[in-house]
């Protein structure tokens, strides 16, 4: 059975009053609601209170409990842009009085009020520039802090499920900001190269493989600078480094957060992986109710990485499609029900919707009519197949 989740933010929710029943009318099956998520600007074109909330850092939506975090450097943020510390829970009561199940919708390595903080776990390139957004999970302090982080979210939210995001390093990209750095054209190679990690603990597994840093790191600003190829045994040994790190991060997540609640992990089949989307390659299928795969681009991006993703998801995992409504997507709801079916067809078996808070209501209807469209194609579908699969069926 194909079904649909909208992604929303605790304040498209806390302080509008029609804002569940408006969701329910969707049609979506459940709500991933952000329970810990990093800064940002976001609209809100339907609240009764306000059009602009300004998350100017990562936070938890949840009350941050002094002895959850006793020792250690990283500690999540409270939202001070929201009235309460525990808006999650608002937010979640009031979408489950419609009839909506709400999965805590978790950042893990995206935060740059802790990097910059604590620049030592933060990921830092070749070049020695860091990147303040993104922690590192190379790190055993970085893994504990979002393992922490499931813990209270799963605590604290009492959820229906949990969507993870950024489970693993985030790279050159998604970094946010003003972003300038697409005139240096980099190319994808680049781009990869810039997203491996020089910090403290990576230098430490790069050690631990034999290799020398320093001179790893030549190789990686020549091979920026200069194009200068990198030997196929360096690839696949930096590759084992890099899947390894993602892994080790996915292993203790997930072990924190094992239990009869449904798990979502935002991944992608490529080994280079960086960002929402972390490396699920080179490990065997992670135990999770559902992979998500990024249609962020386009409907053919989905379908590729969802094709991607299925020799690598344990057989009885669904896949999901992550559909953007937002530019430059029309707000035509024949063109978002093209995309998502084509999505469906490559194998996703859910449709993730983003965003539900921050659309137009001119986007709010086509989404409405595009998931109505979608479904229903894919009931005919699978319909169809079914009684083409009986007429061809052996006889008896």
């Amino acid at each position: 059975m194909v079904t649909a989740t909208a992604y929303l933010y605790p304040w498209d929710v806390v302080g509008d009053p029609a804002a569940a029943e408006r969701i329910a009318a969707l049609g979506v099956d459940a709500v991933a609601l952000a329970a810990a998520y990093h800064s940002v600007r976001a609209a809100t074109p339907f609240h009764p209170a306000h059009r602009v909330v300004d998350a100017h850092h990562a936070a938890l939506y949840l009350p941050v409990r002094g002895e959850a975090w006793a020792g250690s450097r990283l500690t999540p943020g409270t939202p001070p842009w929201m009235p309460t510390p525990d808006s999650f829970l608002e937010a979640r009561d009031a979408l489950r009085a419609v009839g909506l199940p709400v999965h805590a919708w978790t950042v893990l390595t995206h935060n740059t009020r802790l990097g910059r903080a604590h620049p030592d776990l933060a990921v830092r390139n070749a070049f020695g520039d860091p990147y303040p957004y993104a922690l590192c999970p190379s790190s055993a302090e970085v893994r504990a802090y979002c393992t922490t982080l499931v813990r209270e979210v799963l605590a604290l939210g009492e959820p229906d499920g949990l969507v993870l995001e950024a489970c693993g390093p985030l790279g050159l990209g998604h970094g946010g900001h003003h972003e300038k750095t697409d005139g240096a054209d980099w190319d994808a190679e680049a781009d990869r190269l810039l997203s491996w990690c020089f910090c403290g603990s990576c230098l430490a597994r790069y050690e631990a493989a034999g290799l020398d840093p320093r001179h790893l790191r030549r190789q990686v600003t020549d091979a920026v600078d200069h194009s200068a190829p990198l030997s196929p045994a360096l690839l696949s040994t930096l590759r084992e480094i890099r899947t390894t790190l993602t892994a080790d991060l996915r292993r203790e997540v997930l072990a924190t957060a094992s239990g009869s609640l449904p798990l979502t992990l935002h991944a992608s089949a490529d080994p280079w992986a960086t960002g929402p989307f972390a490396t699920i390659a080179d490990a065997p299928a992670p135990p999770v109710t559902t992979l998500v795969a990024s249609a962020w681009t386009s409907a053919g991006q989905g379908a590729a990485n969802l094709t991607a993703l299925r020799p690598l998801a344990a057989p009885d995992t669904r896949l999901a499609a992550y559909v953007p409504a937002l530019p430059p997507r029309p707000a035509d709801p024949s063109a978002l029900a093209a995309e998502w079916t084509t999505c469906l067809a490559a194998g996703a078996d859910e449709l993730h919707l983003y965003h539900a808070g921050l659309v137009s209501p001119a986007r709010l209807t086509a989404l409405r009519t595009a998931l109505r469209t979608a479904l229903h194609t894919a009931l005919h579908t699978a319909l169809h197949t079914a009684l083409d699969a009986v007429r061809t069926g052996p006889e008896v």
